[in-house]
């Protein structure tokens, strides 16, 4: 586990710097409001993360949970061959008709077979699920030898571990819920305990170093600058700086 970023491809603009975490950070605060900016501005950083680790060109590459195919038309566009799979119909049919080359299922059991993507991604996806480590090895059991699994997450005591209830996360998941629904009149879209989970920074750096299934390349904070790297090693620190936790691993 190297806890640093594979260096991207010398064709690949990508740079972790404190420009690109301002511009993410600016785009997350409309992620409810106006969603195709932020997952768009993601989906493109993603295109380039990705590509220090493997070749996009002619890779066939499956989304968990890849919603309404925000990410579809960016990986598409770096040559990739583009499988969505979402539980939710009404998450997958947010821009309209569901697109093609998308799977209704569960990402805790994956209906693929082994061995079966070069790439298998999920961005803010395990924090909805109540198994994220099982998820996380079925995206490893897809993935032919060689591959890469990209796992991204939400760290339940980062800023916006709680989503749309934050920062009322910090008091009890439960009683931020309540606290939404008695202000808001209406249950929030992420219902803790039903639809968000406390995943933190620290489970995801002993799933990584427990796990068998593949080589650890990286873990590493994704919105933040490269300088701030080195703070996943520092326990509790680790967990309220880092927003969204990223784990990639190469599958055996």
């Amino acid at each position: 586990m190297s806890g640093r970023s594979a260096p991207p491809r010398s064709d690949t603009p990508w740079r972790a710097d404190l420009r690109r975490s301002r511009q993410l950070f600016a785009d997350f605060r409309v992620e409810q409001t106006d969603p195709a900016r932020f997952y768009g501005a993601l989906a493109r950083d993603s295109v380039g993360q990705l590509s220090g680790y493997l070749d996009l060109r002619g890779a066939t590459m499956l989304d968990v949970g890849g919603g309404p195919g925000f990410f579809r038309d960016a990986f598409e566009a770096a040559g990739a061959t583009y499988w969505a799979l979402d539980a939710d119909v009404g998450e997958l049919s947010g821009q309209g008709a569901i697109a093609a080359g998308t799977v209704i299922g569960d990402g805790m059991r994956l209906p693929f077979r082994d061995d079966a993507v070069d790439l298998c991604y999920s961005s803010n996806v395990l924090e909805h699920v109540p198994d994220p480590w099982r998820m996380a090895e079925e995206m490893l059991r897809v993935t032919r030898p060689g591959g890469i699994a990209f796992i991204s997450y939400t760290s339940w005591y980062g800023p916006w571990g709680g989503h749309e209830t934050a920062p009322w996360h910090f008091l009890g998941g439960a009683r931020a819920r309540r606290r939404y629904l008695a202000r808001h009149g209406h249950e929030p879209k992420n219902r803790y305990g039903e639809s968000l989970f406390e995943v933190t920074v620290k489970q995801g750096l002993d799933w990584a170093r427990t796990q068998r299934l593949g080589e650890v390349v990286d873990v590493i904070p994704r919105y933040n600058p490269r300088w701030a790297y080195g703070l996943t090693r520092v326990p509790g620190l680790r967990e309220l700086v880092t927003w969204n936790l990223v784990i990639v691993v190469r599958a055996r």
